[in-house]
């Protein structure tokens, strides 16, 4: 079929249309069942009209069976959950009384799983959920005789490995661990998470057992070398894909212009919805991804508004029951609904079936998450994969640059199990399982026996570092954040705790007056108490939002890498970086227009973290004469490249800080400084050092692109600049990295 007789043609006409394409579609490549698979599997595979295996689905049944483990890291609806489910199956079916773990990042992918489990009808597998929602009087049946558990880190931390005596059964016959979504586990999440793997396989080992684990992960830059952070331990990456795929349109889609001068665009959310509505009216099964739940929430409304019938439409975000998720998914697979708007949380494991469309509204971050959610376009036919930019410089310098999107690798994840902020707290637990020595480096690492030798709660005996606290430590390390003081974020109104907020970042975020956002819904700060490290909050509705106004200074502590490149001298190494709130300033959400400015009067705080710093050479600044102009040049330029950063290490601008100056006491020379925005830093900013001359380039490409002539929203003004994006000079920014990369 070709775009020309596609049922969207005439929808794919106006300005709004920066890039349009039409990918082949791909064959099924095909391999024969194993012989040596266990026949009740062999029969349950048969019941479900599967007689085949995709090729990656052999070469990991192959792979599993000569010991390896292994990373599945193939497109979307590719089979990678029978990838891996087929190993488990077959050896339970052999052996009812091994065990197998099933890791995911949320309990609503689990009641996924398990339902999937279901469907096999093996007479010997015991599948359960432990969780959190797990009734406690059914906990002990579970460890008892279930011998497929499905979990969470969460509760693994938590939950299991400090408890390990009750899940002694478990735990010596544990012969697969799964992981699912790995390529979750990245920056602090994934620090934490690889901590907490590890300690699962020392307390197996003690218990006589080695299992072998499994992952699936998207398509990401690094599968291989993100198993051996996750777990200490090399796996074969299983990526050449063989599943079939239907062609697919792809189009990239600019909302209008409606201010030239001031480079603002119509609401991406309303473009959303007309590009929505449109599909559901040519009777197209269409699938919306927004960036939160409130946004997702406002486009269905916005196209019920359109369509005058909101009973073909459904939103679908966290906060639903699985009953009401489950009742979303039948209608929408069933055919009777034909649009869903979708929280980019839900990108994992929606099981929705064959959808003719996705439309994503807004970058959701990284390469490898759009390509997933694009990935359910077109599973029985022609589809359709359109992104719907909003103002953010990434996503506007997509639109003028498709093949930096579209030709691009995907990201790296990458994440840092050593970071002492992380590390520790595990260490402590680890000691608190089990007796720690010597032979706990080949796992845990040396890196872990040192910090156990500084750490004063624990105790050196002849067995070994051993817990001498009285409480449990793993109860003090939240796996999302690499802090110990962080502050909860209670809701007054209802008593309950909607997040954490690392200590370091509280003062900003949580302030008093602070409209702080929670999976799309907005709160007001109306108390921060200092002592109790808590933020309490009410629902907000009003229409403006809140910018922190900071003073920041960064000292370099130590440079650990320098060379030389684009023509002068980068530093990579560890600053200490201190902020102090000292007001923050209310803004119109519809027009940005500043409002208001509050004071504050709040702590300094500091904390050490990772960075990049670099001196431009004076050549490079020389027609940057006015101090002014000098600040607003560098200051635009930390700006784009933090914008940019995102494209090169697997993370969101929000994890990265930054500090532009005329003149550093410590370098005595205009400097920028680019830092990992968490404490003791996990691997972004040294990402950013290793690709710089990339780096550096895409992002004066961006500032060449952009249309506007003193910089906006989507080029070098930032939604988190403490110092309210005053000063800024675009022209100067672009001159300056021009010229290193000239340099190259």
């Amino acid at each position: 079929m070709s775009v020309a007789t596609s049922p969207w043609d005439d929808l794919l006409q106006g300005e709004e249309i920066a890039y349009t394409n039409t990918e082949p579609a791909r064959e099924a490549r095909l391999a024969p069942l194993p012989d040596e698979l266990h026949p009740r599997v062999g029969d349950a595979l048969a019941a479900q009209g599967i007689t085949e295996l995709y090729t990656h689905q052999r070469a990991a049944w192959d792979a599993a069976a000569r010991g390896e483990h292994i990373v599945v890291t193939t497109g979307t609806a590719s089979g990678k959950t029978l990838a891996f489910n087929l190993p488990v199956l077959d050896a339970i079916a052999r052996e009812p009384k091994q065990r197998a773990l099933y890791l995911y990042p949320t309990k609503a992918l689990a009641q996924d799983q398990l339902r999937s489990l279901s469907t096999f009808r093996l007479p010997k597998l015991r599948a359960a959920i432990y969780d959190g929602d797990t009734e406690t009087e059914r906990r002990w049946q579970i460890r008892k005789w279930a011998n497929l558990v499905l979990t969470n880190p969460d509760m693994l931390h938590v939950g299991v490995l400090p408890h390990h005596d009750r899940w002694g059964d478990v735990l010596s016959n544990l012969r697969y661990v799964i992981v699912d979504e790995a390529h979750v586990y990245r920056g602090v999440f994934g620090s934490h998470v690889a901590n907490v793997l590890r300690r699962l396989r020392r307390l197996a080992k003690i218990y006589g057992a080695e299992p072998q684990f499994l992952l699936a992960s998207a398509t990401i830059a690094n599968p291989g070398e993100l198993v051996e952070r996750l777990l200490g331990v090399p796996a074969t990456v299983i990526g050449d894909d063989g599943a079939p795929r239907a062609e697919r349109t792809v189009v990239l889609w600019n909302p209008p212009l409606t201010d030239e001068a001031l480079g603002l665009r119509a609401s991406p959310l309303g473009e959303g919805s007309r590009v929505l509505g449109e599909l559901v009216s040519r009777d197209l099964r269409t699938l919306l991804f927004a960036k939160s739940r409130k946004a997702a929430e406002l486009i269905h409304r916005f196209t019920a508004d359109r369509l005058g019938d909101a009973s073909r439409l459904s939103p679908y975000r966290a906060g639903y029951t699985p009953a009401q998720r489950r009742e979303i998914e039948q209608r929408l697979s069933g055919g009777e609904l034909l649009g869903v708007s979708a929280t980019n949380a839900l990108e994992l494991g929606i099981d929705v079936g064959l959808l003719d469309a996705v439309v994503s509204v807004g970058f959701p971050g990284t390469v490898s998450s759009l390509r997933q959610q694009w990935g359910r376009a077109g599973r029985r036919g022609h589809g359709l994969a359109a992104l719907v930019a909003s103002e953010d410089a990434l996503d506007q310098y997509f639109m003028r640059e498709p093949q930096a999107l579209l030709g691009r690798r995907v990201e790296a994840a990458i994440l840092d199990h050593e970071n002492h902020r992380v590390l520790d707290g595990h260490v402590r637990s680890a000691a608190f399982e089990a007796p720690l020595d010597d032979q706990d480096r080949e796992i845990l690492g040396d890196t872990a026996l040192e910090r156990a030798a500084k750490l004063p709660e624990l105790k050196h005996t002849d067995a070994g570092y051993v817990w001498a606290g009285r409480d449990y430590p793993a109860a003090r390390v939240p796996l999302r954040s690499t802090g110990m003081d962080a502050f909860t974020v209670v809701d007054r109104s209802t008593g309950s705790v909607l997040g954490l907020v690392e200590h370091e970042r509280a003062y900003s975020t949580v302030h008093e007056g602070a409209i702080y956002l929670h999976l799309g819904g907005q709160f007001r700060v109306v108390a921060l108490d200092l002592e109790a490290r808590a933020a309490l909050v009410e629902p907000f509705s009003g229409d403006y939002y809140t910018q922190a106004k900071k003073e920041t200074m960064t000292a370099i502590d130590q440079s650990q890498r320098a060379e030389r490149r684009l023509g002068l001298e980068l530093s990579f190494g560890t600053v200490v970086v201190s902020e102090q709130v000292v007001a923050y300033q209310k803004k119109s959400i519809h027009d940005q227009a500043a409002l208001d400015i509050v004071q504050l009067d709040l702590p300094q705080t500091e904390f050490e973290t990772e960075a990049i710093w670099f001196v431009p050479e004076p050549w490079m600044t020389e027609d940057l004469d006015s101090q002014r102009r000098l600040l607003g040049s560098l200051h635009a330029a930390e700006h784009s490249l933090i914008a940019l950063l995102p494209l090169w290490a697997m993370c969101d601008r929000w994890d990265i800080g930054g500090l532009s100056t005329n003149v550093h006491f410590q370098t005595g020379a205009p400097t920028i400084f680019v830092y990992d925005g968490h404490a003791g830093g996990v691997g972004i900013t040294e990402r950013g050092f290793e690709a710089f001359e990339g780096w550096v380039e895409d992002t004066a490409r961006m500032l060449q692109g952009c249309p506007c002539l003193l910089g906006c929203p989507s080029c070098v003004q930032s939604p988190k600049c403490g110092n309210l994006n005053e000063p800024l000079d675009k022209a100067g920014a672009l001159a300056l990295l021009e010229r290193m990369s000239k340099s190259r």
